[in-house]
């Protein structure tokens, strides 16, 4: 049986115990514990040893019930007596920490710069090279499940985002929707509204038009255009697990501009050549690298203009994770959940991106993302 990655990386630097100290919003906290706290609290394991939280009294029965690790309050690690006589909180909370843990620590690089200097006065301390940001990369089939699970419930906003683009009347070149104006904000409350409705929270939502959309992260404001480009992506996390679903489509009320179509038509046709790409074994950068060949043969170039991003990165209960699909991407594992995203990009012109996402397998890519792509509407 394989070693805990933990274990196996506190064994290699002689560490008694491996810490982490953030709130349970913190993804690597949260996937350690599946415990959610606003305040900052503790993590700690042992070698060869399940991993404890210290919190608060007051959360000790929740937490009992909802995380997955041992459960300890500050005043059964000792808290109260050490500040008795020190006064720092960061100081008392080192002290608190190395009583329980250790005098040679592996802590998480992450944790606040205060604490780690605190804990230095206490124990020797190593700074870990992300073990469990490499732990959360590859996903169980549980998690897998999870994942599928928000983006069915993306695909359903997504689709009455974009109803609501395509059932607006045009007054002179401008959208309508119940006799005024439709613009980013109506569509991106009704998109928000639904997502709440189905246990999701979502921020930021892209519903950028015309020429903001050939500047990617644009969010969008004002009046929908017609015959221009609009750019809809949205990452929405579910607020009971944490996990995230992220997809991206490009419509326009009535036909657009040729050189968009041409653009759409090209990024489509990108989007399949890369997702043919992934598999278990193949270097991100390779799929990346043949969306840009390809990109390169239509006559559309691939650096300040054009496609001016990686092809797609890691999914879970970060929107953006490991791996990375792109230039620098190594070997993709079975199991990761990555995102398939190609786009173009022309300032005075207007952008393009289309954007799925899906596990990779042994031999394939399976793509989760079922919603239509579809230009004109």
């Amino acid at each position: 049986m394989a070693m805990d990655p933990l274990d196996a990386a506190m064994k290699a630097c002689g560490a008694d115990a491996f810490v982490h100290y953030a709130g349970g919003e913190d993804a690597d906290m949260r996937y350690l514990t599946r415990f959610v706290m606003h305040d900052a609290f503790v993590f700690y394991k042992k070698r060869r040893m399940p991993g404890t939280i210290i919190v608060p009294q007051m959360e000790a029965v929740r937490a009992g019930r909802e995380s997955c690790a041992a459960v300890i309050t500050r005043t059964q690690a000792g808290l109260p007596d050490i500040v008795k006589k020190e006064k720092d909180p960061w100081k008392a909370t080192a002290q608190m920490i190395a009583g329980q843990t250790g005098k040679t620590l592996l802590v998480s690089p992450m944790l606040p710069a205060a604490l780690l200097r605190a804990l230095e006065e206490e124990c020797r301390v190593i700074v870990d090279n992300g073990t469990t940001e490499k732990m959360r990369e590859v996903k169980t089939p549980e998690e897998i499940r999870l994942i599928r699970t928000v983006q069915k419930k993306t695909e359903m906003a997504m689709a009455l985002g974009i109803s609501l683009i395509g059932r607006a009347t045009t007054k002179r070149g401008i959208l309508y929707h119940d006799g005024a104006p439709l613009t980013s904000e109506i569509v991106r409350s009704a998109m928000h509204k639904q997502l709440m409705d189905d246990g999701c929270c979502a921020v930021e939502t892209i519903i950028s038009c015309g020429e903001d959309t050939a500047f990617p992260h644009i969010i969008g404001n004002g009046a929908l255009k017609a015959h221009e480009p609009i750019v809809i992506d949205m990452f929405p996390k579910d607020e009971a697990t944490g996990y995230y679903a992220d997809m991206t489509r490009t419509v326009s009320k009535g036909k657009p501009d040729p050189q968009i179509m041409e653009m759409y038509d090209a990024v489509k046709e990108a989007q399949k050549i890369g997702i043919s790409k992934i598999r278990a074994g193949v270097p991100g950068a390779a799929a990346h690298n043949a969306v840009v060949d390809y990109f390169k043969s239509r006559g559309f170039e691939s650096d300040t203009r054009g496609f001016i991003h990686n092809l797609g990165h890691g999914v879970g209960l970060q929107v953006h994770e490991m791996p990375t699909v792109g230039p620098s991407g190594g070997p993709l594992k079975e199991g990761v959940v990555v995102t398939v995203e190609p786009g173009l990009y022309y300032p005075g012109v207007g952008g393009i991106r289309l954007e799925d996402m899906g596990t990779v397998r042994a031999k394939k890519f399976e793509d989760f993302t079922k919603f239509e792509e579809t230009l004109v509407l």
